[in-house]
């Protein structure tokens, strides 16, 4: 019997989820079908609604709808609540709609199980702080930072997410005009979570606080280096990574919720890789 799953987004020609979940259903002999839907900018409840009550079992969101999805959910995780915002949605035995947000898993899981690099006791800059950072902040401050400071052009916006996240750890905020201020290599790794990458722009960083030995992480990914990867490697940056892990390490999350089984990441993202760049 084949299990229906779906993406949904707008615009969502570009998303990767059909390419991904059904890599993961062949490696773990699921039979699934996986779409992509495109409702209007107001048409993610209509949509949500007609899938499940055709018998759709699982939907991954995207931009704009992880609000949307957020209040459609009947129950939330406790990360998604923190999060503000649904990206998986999974039909429960009972019937009930559980909404997650699996993002922080994708990027904490690329970060420390795929990349090998560690998180504990390090210095972290965290630039953005937009609703991919709110996605992520809980997995970050679980794995004890000695520091994590939240970069944003408006201090007002990451003082927010600040206090939401306290209970769980602190985060430090600081406007990117002040980032200055602080010393030469001062951050063991600094996360572009903000846009510009995608507008191929660079974020208001100075090359002071970019050593060797920073470990850089663009949220973003694509065919060839980020704009932002580029910059950090004119500056000697030796490690550097896009978000192609995270991406695929979230929808590996999804699709443990969805299947019971977690797959194997690593093949998967190499050939994505390969189907990015032909």
């Amino acid at each position: 019997m084949t299990k229906h799953y779906q993406v949904v987004g707008n615009p969502i020609a570009q998303s990767k989820s059909p390419f991904i979940h059904m890599a993961f259903a062949q490696q773990t002999q699921q039979h699934i079908s996986y779409q992509r839907a495109c409702p209007e900018v107001d048409g993610f409840l209509v949509e949500a609604q007609r899938f499940f009550a055709s018998g759709g079992l699982g939907m991954n969101v995207t931009a704009p709808f992880k609000l949307d999805a957020y209040n459609f959910a009947s129950q939330l995780t406790p990360r998604a609540t923190l999060a503000g915002a649904v990206n998986t949605l999974a039909v429960q035995e009972e019937g009930s709609i559980l909404g997650d947000n699996t993002d922080g898993y994708g990027l904490v899981t690329d970060i420390t199980q795929q990349l090998g690099w560690p998180l504990r006791d390090k210095k972290l800059l965290v630039l953005g702080a937009g609703g991919a950072v709110r996605g992520v902040l809980q997995m970050l401050l679980e794995q004890r930072p000695a520091q994590l400071v939240l970069a944003n052009r408006t201090l007002v916006k990451a003082e927010a997410l600040a206090s939401v996240f306290a209970p769980i750890g602190p985060v430090e905020t600081v406007e990117f005009d002040a980032l200055s201020g602080f010393a030469h290599g001062h951050f063991d790794l600094i996360i572009n979570a903000t846009s510009a990458s995608l507008a191929g722009d660079l974020p208001p960083v100075p090359e002071t606080l970019i050593a060797p030995a920073t470990y850089c992480y663009d949220m973003t990914y694509g065919a060839q280096p980020t704009v932002f990867l580029r910059w950090v490697a004119s500056l000697g940056v030796r490690v550097s990574a896009d978000g192609l892990g995270m991406l695929v390490g979230q929808a590996a999350e999804s699709f443990r919720l969805w299947h019971g089984v977690m797959p194997e990441v690593k093949p998967v993202m190499a050939a994505l890789r390969q189907h990015l760049k032909a």
